[in-house]
């Protein structure tokens, strides 16, 4: 594991050796030689590890691992050598000609110190080198008894005793009912039923609950699989020897052809199932069954793609979570006794069984009840999970899921989620941009690549959405937290300050987490943060780390949420000129204009700032991508020929510019025709008393929207808010035009024309007061699109007609009214999403669903009527598909930024929604699971005693908790509140 980061690592420095060698730099001959060596040197380290991995001999032996700990340092000092030299040659480049010749023989002395500082970083692996050749023989015995003794596993355990089975009941009942359930015209088949999970939720433990029950007993043949460390050849060897038949696919086929069998593959991973797949009979015909149990997702999807099932493991509830942790964790002589305060360790174990187990059996070890407090344990869980042999399976489990990550990048970018402090959602694309500015990741895709690993293979949690079904906010669970924190810090990846926790040696990435500053641990500390690449702060940061004049290296630094900053500290960071990442928060009022010496910046986001009037210096800087805010240029500004030279030579980079406020009358409208490489662009359009020409500002939107006619992935992205009086700006766009998402806010009419004859448009999002039938007849014809969310305080009655809306998946309404369309049959033929965000609402209002033949989920307003929740569940029953019914409830999100509208942005609905995006951003439903949770008013006892409860006591407490009778009629009913989901069924 340390190998492969430490490969991984040297990899992404290889380029900045080479880029040393340009000409552009002049260096001396014999320099340019000693860096050749070193690149030479890199690489070969690197390819010696990457064999070593191979060889299964990663991290074995002490002198290993000494070895890897000299060479991590040797890399950051390679590192640190070249960024510095950067550093100066930049601050060379950007002064005048004046200064460049007073300073003349400064830039001569930083050459010669890079010589000298090349010199001895070239003696560092000769002389390793010569180290590991004297005792590599004891090495080489050490590491092979090693490789021999050891076993990477993910800790999956089918064998757990009965007293740990808290809250399977419901799951095991709904799998073993998927062996029995047959879809009319797939009846007979065979059917692949996928369980999904994190390691440690209880998967194989449920699988082999399912395998185990009466109905999996029924099948003639049964064959239980571990696929853990085999290949696809393997694993079907086993299952034929599990037969009694030890023979190769086709046999299979033959073997199981017109059998029932019932085969369980624990564990599968992502190259397996393909092969697999092709040995098990295609006609079978007596209802045949294969469970697999995974981590990852999409290999979930594809075992379940045609006649499947889809199960997603869920974390255990409060009262299930704080059972299974007593159990565990309490000798059986103090049950009687007072519990202590067990909600820091239950938070930490996130309702993850093996966690909870894990927990329980080191504090019993430790004397709890009796012994150490629970918070005083959570405080030091990263240290405790690297050292206690008790917590020796969950750190396997962590491990493996570390390890198993392909290759350094999704390593990497999983390690910086220890940056940010515990159940803090981090938004998505914030943290891909971080990615890129680390250089973790060199291009957009390969950061989204990246992200989509981590949610693929359930190691972080998706807990937002975006409009478009992609993940908007995410967070790390809470052992895996723990894990991460251990992993960096003693990796020297980063160093932390929250409480009383301080771990650093080498400060390259800094973070600060609430209160740290008035405590005092950072002033006390002499620390060095000259080679801080990365920092970011939550809360009062102090002097000491505000003072900017330390840092030389930085290239991200996050202030969006440091209480302390003040205006006056942007003099300084405006000098920090590696910055590729900056963002600000509500103590900036204002830019100053030496930001234009940030040349490498590549992200400045204002959005949480007071700054109103932007120096037109940030829009000249070469290398800015994305650019956020609310503001204007000032009214004083002038076009100078420099700028204009700027951007009539296209050298701007810009691709997000969201946004600015413009009267028609200010720079912007004339600037942002000339960058080309604008992809995401936001207005705020307002009116003026001085000005009421709009002429630049349509042309400027015109040509922003204009249909080259090439087929092309191109994700221009369009946002426009407008009074009133500016709307004649819309009539004023003409066709051909080309977005992939349009956002219009303001009073809308009719639908203009340019939208109407639109190419590409997926995504739409309308504002208005008022909503007419004629503006959404308009909508119906838009073939491309997919995502549409209508926002008003009334909608006229509208009918949607047959093969309305041909591709839409997503509709929804946030509306004040309760009118609702009228649905005919044949319309929305491909919806599989239903919001209706309306407290309003009653019953139905008009609206028939049966003949959304996709439909997979309704989302009502929790603030609906009890009656009208009853008419939309019998109306989800009545449908073939069974929709789930949500109720969404909206949660603040610390993470939420000024003007963002997504259509599913809270914990609470991520959760309800029970959703999981594919790594292409498709839609993958997961079928609900049907649990009934305890009930303390309704007979406890039975509870505790798995003793059935009667419809009369289950009402009662129905009643007890605001619902009518009636309920435990219907299909299914999910409820969520404060980020908990609940689902109750008959």
């Amino acid at each position: 594991m340390e190998a492969a980061l430490l490969s991984g690592f040297i990899k992404t420095i290889l380029p900045k050796l080479f880029s040393l060698v340009q000409e552009k730099y002049k260096l001396h001959k014999v320099l340019k030689g000693d860096i050749k060596f070193l690149e030479k040197e890199l690489r070969m380290i690197a390819v010696t590890i990457d064999d070593q991995i191979l060889l299964g001999r990663e991290d074995h032996g002490a002198l290993l691992s000494l070895s890897m700990e000299e060479l991590r340092e040797l890399a950051h000092q390679i590192e640190d050598c070249i960024d510095r030299f950067l550093y100066h040659v930049t601050r060379e480049q950007q002064a005048s000609l004046f200064r460049r010749t007073i300073t003349s023989p400064k830039t001569l002395r930083s050459r010669q110190r890079l010589a000298a500082e090349v010199q001895l970083l070239r003696k560092i692996p000769e002389e390793a080198h010569q180290r590991e050749k004297r005792y590599r023989v004891f090495a080489g015995l050490s590491s092979s008894r090693q490789a021999e003794s050891s076993y990477c596993s993910s800790g999956s355990d089918p064998h757990t005793p009965k007293a740990d089975l808290v809250g399977i009941d419901g799951p095991r009942d709904e799998l073993v009912q998927q062996l029995t359930e047959e879809p009319e015209d797939l009846a007979k088949q065979l059917k692949v039923i996928s369980i999904v999970g994190i390691h440690g939720s209880g998967k194989t433990v449920l699988a082999r609950e399912v395998y185990e029950s009466d109905v999996g007993r029924q099948f003639s043949l049964r064959a239980w699989i571990s696929a853990t460390g085999r290949g696809p050849r393997e694993v079907l060897m086993e299952i034929l020897r599990k037969f009694g038949r030890p023979v190769l696919t086709v046999d299979v086929r033959e073997h199981l052809d017109k059998k029932r069998y019932f085969i369980v593959i624990d564990d599968m991973q992502t190259d397996q199932w393909s092969s697999i797949e092709a040995a098990f009979p295609e006609d079978n015909v007596v209802s045949s069954r294969v469970m697999v149990t995974t981590t990852i997702q999409s290999v979930a999807n594809a075992c379940s793609s045609s006649n499947g099932y889809v199960h997603r493991t869920k974390r255990l509830g409060d009262k299930d979570s704080e059972q299974l942790f007593v159990r565990k964790a309490c000798p059986k002589k103090y049950l009687g006794y007072m519990q202590p305060e067990s909600k820091e360790v239950l938070k930490k174990c996130d309702g993850q069984p093996l966690a909870l187990v894990s927990m329980g059996q080191f504090l019993r070890k430790k004397g709890w009840p009796t012994g150490p407090n629970c918070e005083d344990v959570c405080r030091n869980l990263s240290h405790h999970l690297e050292q206690d042999e008790t917590l020796e399976r969950m750190r396997r489990v962590l491990l493996h899921s570390f390890s198993s990550l392909p290759g350094h990048g999704p390593k990497a970018c999983l390690l910086y989620f220890g940056m940010f402090p515990c159940d803090h959602p981090i938004r998505r694309k914030r943290l891909m941009r971080r990615w890129l500015a680390e250089g973790f990741v060199e291009t957009q895709p390969s950061s989204t690549e990246n992200f989509n690993t981590l949610i693929d293979r359930n190691i972080i949690e998706p807990i937002g959405m975006c409009n478009n079904d992609q993940v908007k906010t995410c967070k790390t669970y809470g052992m895996m937290r723990e894990f991460i924190l251990l992993m960096s810090t003693s990796q020297d990846f980063i160093t932390l300050f929250a409480g009383n926790k301080v771990e650093h040696k080498y400060v390259r990435r800094l973070s600060l987490h609430h209160n740290i500053a008035t405590s005092g641990s950072c002033s006390s500390l002499d620390i060095n943060l000259s080679l801080v690449r990365s920092l970011i702060v939550f809360g009062e940061a102090g002097k000491a780390i505000l003072s900017f004049q330390k840092y030389q290296l930085l290239r991200v630094l996050d202030l969006e949420q440091c209480t302390d900053l003040e205006d006056e500290h942007l003099k300084d960071i405006c000098n920090l000129l590696l910055l590729k990442y900056l963002s600000f928060g509500e103590t900036v009022a204002s830019i100053p204009k030496d930001i234009e010496k940030l040349k490498l910046l590549e992200t400045l986001d204002l959005r949480r700032t007071k700054v109103k009037i932007l120096p037109i210096e940030v829009l000249l800087l070469p290398c800015l991508l994305h650019l956020f805010g609310e503001f204007q240029l000032s009214d004083k500004v002038k076009i100078t020929s420099e700028v204009q030279k700027f951007f009539l030579t296209e050298q701007s980079s810009l691709e997000t510019l969201a946004g600015f406020v413009t009267d028609g009358c200010q720079g912007f409208p004339k600037i942002i025709s000339h960058m080309k490489n604008l992809r995401k662009l936001k207005i705020w359009i307002e009116r003026s008393e001085k000005n009421t020409n709009f002429t630049d500002l349509v042309n400027a939107i015109q040509k922003f929207i204009h249909d080259d006619k090439e087929e092309s992935n191109d994700p221009r992205s369009l946002s426009l808010h407008f009074d009133a009086c500016t709307e004649n700006i819309l009539s004023s766009l003409k066709a051909p035009s080309y977005l992939r998402s349009l956002k219009l806010k303001g009073k809308l009419l009719e639908l203009p024309q340019f939208v109407i004859s639109m190419r590409g448009l997926r995504e739409l999002c309308l504002s208005s007061t008022k909503l007419t039938a004629g503006l959404l007849a308009a909508l119906s014809v838009l073939k491309d699109l997919q995502h549409l969310k209508l926002i008003a305080d009334e909608l006229e009655d509208f009918i949607i007609e047959d093969k309305a809306f041909p591709g839409l998946l997503h509709l929804c309404f946030v509306l004040e009214g309760a009118t609702l369309p009228t649905i005919e049959e044949g319309a929305l033929p491909y919806l599989i999403s239903l919001k209706l965000i309306c407290k309003d609402l009653d019953g139905l209002a008009g609206m028939k669903i049966n003949h959304l033949k996709c439909l997979k989920e309704v989302i009502l307003d929790h603030r609906v009527t009890s009656e009208t929740r009853e008419t939309w569940e019998k109306a989800a029953k009545e449908h073939p598909n069974r929709p789930k019914l949500l109720l969404f409830n909206p949660v603040d999100e610390s993470e939420s930024v000024p003007g963002d509208s997504s259509l599913a942005s809270t914990t609470a609905e991520r959760e309800a929604m029970e959703t999981f995006p594919t790594p292409d951003g498709a839609l993958q439903e997961d079928n609900i699971q049907i649990l009934v949770k305890q009930i303390s008013s309704a007979a406890p006892e039975k509870l505790n005693n798995s003793e059935p409860i009667s419809k009369d006591e289950l009402n009662s407490s129905f009643n007890n908790m605001g619902f009518s009778e009636g309920k435990l009629g219907l299909t299914e009913l999910s409820i969520v509140q404060n980020g908990k989901v609940s689902s109750y069924t008959h």
